[in-house]
């Protein structure tokens, strides 16, 4: 089991090896596989959104079993950086090892929801999302983010 304390961002950036946040694969069976293959990998959940957390069934979205998954990162997808902060807090009161946020996803869906590769057109915005996520918590904050924008 993986004992580092340290999660400032140094520390996170420490991490040579992470897996992809996936929708509909990185989920706790898959993040359990990937931690039986190596425990040198930082893993990271499937982006879940602001608004499913708060709103939705909080408790199953942030379940994880420390001792097979850990170090984990929670992936949020949003915009608005009162929810993110918010959420934030939720992830660092479920034991998460980093928080994160998705600006890469180019999925139609999640971008008409205004946040995921779209944001990357947006930088103040995204400065002032990770501002709050971290004033919000303790936990190293992070993004989620492509090469370029649509075929850039």
């Amino acid at each position: 089991m993986n004992t580092r304390t340290d999660n400032s961002p140094a520390a996170a950036a420490d991490w040579r090896f992470c897996t992809a946040p996936l929708m509909d694969w990185s989920d706790r069976h898959c993040r359990q596989f990937w931690r039986g293959l190596t425990r040198h990998a930082r893993l990271y959940t499937e982006m879940v959104t602001t608004g499913a957390l708060i709103h939705g069934d909080r408790e199953r979205l942030l379940a994880f079993d420390p001792a097979l998954e850990q170090p984990v990162a929670l992936q949020l997808g949003g915009s608005d950086p009162a929810d993110l902060a918010r959420c934030a807090r939720f992830a660092e009161d479920a034991g998460y090892d980093e928080v994160n946020l998705n600006c890469g996803c180019p999925s139609d869906r999640v971008q008409n929801g205004a946040f995921g590769a779209c944001l990357m057109a947006r930088p103040a915005l995204v400065a002032d999302c990770v501002r709050a996520m971290r004033d919000a918590c303790g936990l190293p904050v992070t993004v989620k983010h492509r090469i370029g924008i649509d075929h850039m």
